[in-house]
């Protein structure tokens, strides 16, 4: 499981799910216009923006917030976004692929940096991080949407890659070009909705992070999550559920 889910876990756990559903809110919205600003603003006929909705439905998002959004990207009062990726380094060996969607990249460049370097990481060369992960489709269902063993066999029936399973969801993963199509095939087989479809970076191995290296990670994660201009945080980080229960704690 990528690093960024335990990261939200934790949040919660630390009754910052107010604070957390707010800035994805945020985030979801910008992404939203970006997306209605950039093709058609009708989701049916824009594959971007079909899945930035249906994410925003999925982290009940409500229905005005996210038409609010449509309409600014339509109407071209949005800011003109730029996507720009970092990738960093965090104490213990941790590497970090953070995705931004700025109209300013000095500012987004400095707030990076800054939160970085503030616990003891840097930022890094393109490619020196991102070499270690694969960028691919990934589906995450709860795990109310069945059992292992059957979404197993949904996911590999519509075409997915790989598919894992904890006590969090389910996690189905598919090639890049196949993410719409496999996400499609499995409406049609799971009855429950799913949390999330997005393109993510997926570590290829773990590394795992405790103690005082776990700390300044985790201050580092929630820097970046307060960055306006961050969307995303991947990170090959491991972390025992002791330490998770010891940093929620």
């Amino acid at each position: 499981m990528a690093g960024h889910s335990k990261w939200a876990n934790i949040q919660h756990r630390k009754g910052k799910a107010d604070k957390a559903k707010a800035k994805l809110f945020s985030k979801l919205a910008k992404e939203i216009t970006v997306a209605a600003k950039t093709g058609m603003a009708d989701p049916a006929f824009n594959p971007r923006l079909r899945l930035a909705v249906n994410n925003a439905k999925a982290a009940s998002m409500p229905k005005d917030n996210i038409q609010r959004a449509i309409d600014k990207g339509a109407g071209g009062d949005a800011a003109n976004y730029e996507a720009i990726r970092y990738e960093g380094f965090a104490p213990g060996g941790v590497g970090l692929i953070i995705e931004c969607s700025t109209d300013n990249k000095n500012r987004a460049a400095t707030d990076v940096r800054t939160a970085l370097t503030r616990y003891g990481g840097n930022l890094g060369q393109t490619g020196a991080v991102s070499s270690g992960f694969e960028h691919v489709g990934e589906i995450v269902y709860p795990p109310q949407a069945g059992s292992e063993d059957a979404i197993m066999e949904a996911a590999i029936d519509a075409g997915a890659s790989d598919v894992s399973s904890d006590a969090d969801g389910h996690y189905i993963y598919t090639a890049r070009g196949d993410l719409a199509e496999v996400a499609a095939a499995l409406e049609s087989k799971i009855k429950t909705p799913a949390t999330s479809t997005a393109l993510i970076w997926k570590p290829l191995n773990s590394v795992p992070v405790e103690g005082e290296n776990a700390d300044k990670l985790m201050g580092m994660l929630e820097e970046l999550e307060d960055c306006d201009d961050v969307q995303n945080v991947y990170g090959n980080y491991e972390l025992s559920d002791a330490e998770m229960a010891r940093l929620a704690g």
